[in-house]
């Protein structure tokens, strides 16, 4: 790769030659997907594509493209190694076909249950949704290709998410929305940022000269290009930022086509006096440092080389299945199954034949991969020769039940008293929020009937956002949550309930009860908003944050999952007793045994609570975890940094972060609420 001084000679050079005209040509999209090009002076198209789950078809014209679970089952594997790992492979598998710029990754909090997006983003939580995203950043810009975190910033529904317009105050803003965003830049230096569709406090972001320019750019030191969401900038009927404005602002590449960039409106305004040439070359500094750093002024011999759908990609897919399915249940050890003492399964449900490439209405996490390993296939193939797999729950010794919210208008029925005119259709999907919490009416009537005639059952959920389970949880020995599980999903499952894989997957989301007790759905105002505003009113109060606040009992706490094999976490100690500045760092060691059966992996995590004598603060704020995988017997010493800005809350006061003095607990566990030791740390 050229030196950074190289790549600045060379930028500053072709600003030099570049007309005006020709800069204004380089601000606006072509077809779609690609940049115009300066054929004069060897500048190519800047071709993108849409894949933070796989690369799509829509955006590269290619089918045959490998199909990874979904981010939130990345999140649920809590492992930055298979982030880094996944990251990296569609970074290979865009440079194997000239896409130069990966749209991802998706990295808004999950603020509501029934946000249609949830799927591909991460988490509730900043700290673990930028844990996530820093290694997955980093393994696609490994493979000289331009990351493209999104949507910035507060694309938190799909409910009017053109023209919604988010009010919320600086410091939930800053410590919830925007610190994921902030750490990204800072430790993975993306190159390129997608601003959202909506508006924050009245202005739309691509417009947002206190967004972009002043934090974004200015206090966070992002140096590459901001490009707009695809017609962002289309007039919808509320007022869209001016040219001049997106220009001051810091917005370099508006998408696809220009409206707000058209060369008319540009050269008026230039004429005019609004902008100068100076605003100009720094908004094309940034995208010609972009170009550079992929690598489109090189010989594409000294290129990374690209590889699409191969086998360790396909292998990689299933590992990330794995290690993201959740054991939310499993009553008197039911799971798992054991193939020597089973005659016959029954496998039923909407989801048990599914496939899941063009999944969730499509949109831009749809990928269409060669091949896909249904549930009743990876079964199939685990069970061949050993266990016969039936439709009958009566006559079965165990009945899977693939239940979830993307599936087929058909579901199989045990009797004409389950009523076919009631909902069986449900999905999560871009453009759309759910409707309802729980699961759709048919299918929680199919759990409940085939409970009636056979009480062995495994229910697996296959959705991304949390669903009321109170209807028939009590009844059923063991739940999975498999997360939409991508093109090996199937064998993956399989290989979890069988045994061979031990689950090891923890929720990166609140699981409520019910809707009412999650903090966005108190009112309409909060969620989906009213006369196209949504009112932000819990504050930095979201997920587990609030209910521990309100000693309000979820249904599943954020962190949890359960394994085959059982853990102890013991001998919790400091190398400090004291943080002495911002600069400062920590590190709490554990030891952490598999007192168990089974090898298996754990996610031991560590929760912060503030004196919150100076400001309101949360009873506990994640801050830091490590899975470790261990032997039956084994026992490992686990070390985890804490920095000291982990600790810290967003002073609206002094613009700052900012460290409240006195004594810091530290909880360490293996969930939000299962808690084994406790440290206090003096700041």
């Amino acid at each position: 790769m050229i030196s950074e001084k190289q790549i600045e000679e060379k930028v500053e050079r072709l600003i030099e030659e570049l007309t005006l005209e020709e800069k204004f040509k380089l601000m606006v999209g072509f077809f779609r997907f690609q940049t115009n090009t300066i054929p004069r002076l060897g500048i190519k198209t800047f071709k993108v594509t849409d894949g933070p789950l796989g690369i799509s078809q829509h955006s590269s014209m290619l089918r045959k493209n490998t199909k990874f679970p979904a981010g939130i089952n990345l999140a649920a594997s809590w492992n930055r190694e298979l982030a880094y790992k996944c990251g990296e492979a569609i970074g290979r598998e865009a440079r194997a076909i000239n896409r130069l710029c990966v749209l991802g990754p998706g990295i808004n909090i999950d603020r509501s249950p029934l946000n249609g997006r949830t799927f591909e983003y991460y988490s509730e939580d900043p700290h673990l949704t930028k844990e996530i995203s820093i290694p997955f950043v980093k393994g696609i810009q490994s493979q000289r290709i331009a990351a493209c975190p999104k949507h910035y910033v507060a694309n938190n529904q799909e409910t009017h998410r053109h023209i919604i317009d988010v009010q919320v105050d600086e410091r939930t803003l800053q410590e919830i929305y925007l610190r994921a965003f902030k750490e990204i830049v800072e430790e993975a230096n993306p190159w390129t940022i997608m601003s959202s569709y909506n508006l924050v406090n009245g202005e739309y972001v691509h417009g947002s000269y206190k967004l972009l320019k002043e934090i974004l750019m200015a206090k966070w030191g992002f140096n590459g290009f901001v490009m707009t969401d695809w017609w962002a900038t289309q007039d919808r009927g509320v007022t869209q930022p001016t040219t001049e404005e997106a220009i001051k602002a810091g917005l370099t590449l508006e998408m696809p086509v220009p409206i707000l960039y058209g060369e008319e409106e540009l050269l008026e305004n230039y004429k005019k006096g609004k902008f100068s040439e100076d605003n100009i070359n720094e908004l094309i500094r940034r995208l010609l440092r972009v170009y550079a750093q992929v690598g489109m002024f090189e010989d594409e011999k000294d290129l990374p080389k690209g590889e699409r759908n191969t086998k360790r990609h396909q292998e990689l897919a299933r590992r990330m299945a794995e290690e993201g399915i959740v054991l939310l249940k499993n009553e008197k050890q039911f799971l798992p199954l054991n193939t020597d003492n089973i005659d016959t399964i029954a496998v039923l449900g909407p989801n048990a034949k599914r496939k899941f490439g063009k999944m969730l209405l499509g949109g831009a996490a749809a990928v269409t991969p060669p091949y896909e390993i249904t549930p009743h296939k990876g079964l199939k193939e685990k069970c061949k020769g050993k266990i016969k797999i039936i439709k009958d729950p009566s006559k079965a010794d165990f009945v899977l039940l693939f239940m979830g919210l993307n599936h087929d208008s058909h579901i199989t029925l045990l009797s004409d008293k389950i009523s076919k005119d009631k909902p069986e259709f449900g999905k999560e999907s871009e453009e759309v929020d759910r409707t309802e919490f729980g699961l759709p009416i048919a299918q929680i009537e199919l759990i409940k009937k085939t409970i009636e005639i056979n009480p062995n059952v495994i229910v697996i959920l296959n959705n991304a956002n949390p669903i009321s389970m109170e209807e028939w949880i009590e009844n059923v020995p063991a739940v999975l949550e498999v997360w939409y599980p991508g093109m090996e999903g199937g064998r993956a499952i399989a290989n979890v309930l069988f045994g061979d894989v031990n689950p090891s997957g923890k929720i990166p989301l609140t699981f409520p009860k019910q809707l009412k007790d999650s903090p966005a759905h108190k009112s309409t105002k909060t969620f989906p908003g009213e006369d196209l505003k949504v009112y932000y009113e819990e504050g930095i109060y979201i997920g587990y944050r609030y209910f521990e606040k309100e000693n309000i009992e979820p249904l599943f706490p954020f962190g949890f999952g359960l394994s085959y094999t059982t853990f102890g976490i013991t001998n919790a100690v400091s190398d400090k007793d004291k943080l002495n500045s911002k600069e400062d760092s920590l590190k709490i060691t554990v030891d952490v045994t598999n007192t168990g059966e089974r090898a298996g992996s754990e996610v031991i995590q560590i929760y912060s609570e503030a004196p919150s004598k100076v400001i309101d603060r949360p009873l506990k704020e994640l801050v830091g975890f490590e899975k470790v995988f261990l032997k039956k017997g084994e026992k490992k010493k686990v070390k985890i940094q804490i920095k000291a800005t982990d600790l810290a809350f967003y002073d609206t006061k002094e613009a700052d972060w900012n460290i409240e003095q006195g004594k810091h607990i530290l909880h360490i566990g293996n969930s939000s609420t299962n808690i084994s030791a406790k440290i206090e740390i003096e700041c």
